[in-house]
């Protein structure tokens, strides 16, 4: 789909995870950071986008709108909110361009739209790019298949810092979603998100959550396997956004390679 370099777009360059992913972009030999978006009618418009991100200047001014640089990159990277990642992902289909989706909180209406693109687009789609967060996943579902239905207790328990919009974090939601297919457990109806007051005692298959918000903390998930006489307890702890964003520019360079498909890092890393 690209040249050997794929040139990379990144939406949302006035935020903190946008910055972060300007920097990722830049630090990366394989892939060439070719443009930065804002928000329409954002005062960051037309700031070079090296100083916005703390680099010094690029010779790249932020924009407003995609279409003003639809020739000018080959995958966009988005970790953006639902509606306006569903509505980059329609111009991208529209345009050809690859995307990377690191969004988290969308319902299962948002979610159906976007699967909705996976003959018409390549995409990665994963609510945390991380490595380590992917490597995790495939230790939870070797986990749950060894301790099946034995006995023990599930418990999903996340810290993030305390600007963070949505609760469980994607990436919490995702744990379980793995665990409960290995168990085959449906998390619909298993998942329990809140415990308030005289709740009863826990059912044998229910998986819990529980959330914190505090701080600056970047990202910390534990699933607790449970059972009488002992624990295993499964952690990653993100110290910087930069390990999300390194593995968001690996996806970039992964998918501008791909066939139109939806995809997610465990196909990135060949984990699957």
């Amino acid at each position: 789909m690209s040249s050997n370099t794929p040139r990379i777009a990144i939406v949302g360059v006035g935020g903190r995870m946008g910055r972060t992913l300007v920097a990722a972009v830049e630090q990366d030999t394989q892939t060439q950071f070719a443009a930065g978006i804002v928000e329409p009618g954002s005062s960051l418009k037309g700031v070079d986008i090296g100083e916005l991100s703390g680099l010094g200047k690029l010779g790249i001014s932020a924009v407003d709108s995609l279409a003003s640089v639809v020739d000018d990159f080959d995958v966009l990277i988005d970790f953006t909110a639902p509606r306006v990642t569903l509505e980059n992902l329609a111009f991208c289909a529209k345009h050809g361009k690859a995307i990377v989706i690191g969004t988290t909180g969308l319902g299962d209406d948002e979610l159906a739209e976007l699967d909705g693109y996976r003959d018409r687009v390549p995409m990665v789609f994963a609510p945390n790019m991380s490595v380590g967060v992917n490597l995790t996943l495939k230790l939870l579902e070797t986990a749950a298949k060894a301790l099946g239905d034995e006995g023990y207790d599930i418990e999903v328990i996340e810290a993030h810092h305390r600007h963070k919009v949505d609760a469980p974090s994607g990436t919490a939601l995702k744990m379980g979603e793995v665990v409960a297919e290995s168990l085959g457990r449906s998390l619909k109806e298993h998942g329990v998100f809140e415990r308030v007051g005289q709740c009863g005692p826990r059912s044998d298959k229910e998986i819990g959550f529980a959330t914190l918000r505090a701080g600056d903390i970047v990202g910390e998930h534990t699933v607790l396997f449970a059972t009488e006489g002992e624990r295993i307890e499964i952690t990653h702890k993100a110290s910087s956004r930069m390990t999300f964003a390194k593995g968001a520019v690996r996806a970039a360079r992964w998918v501008s390679e791909q066939p139109v498909g939806r995809y997610d890092m465990q196909d990135v890393l060949g984990l699957k």
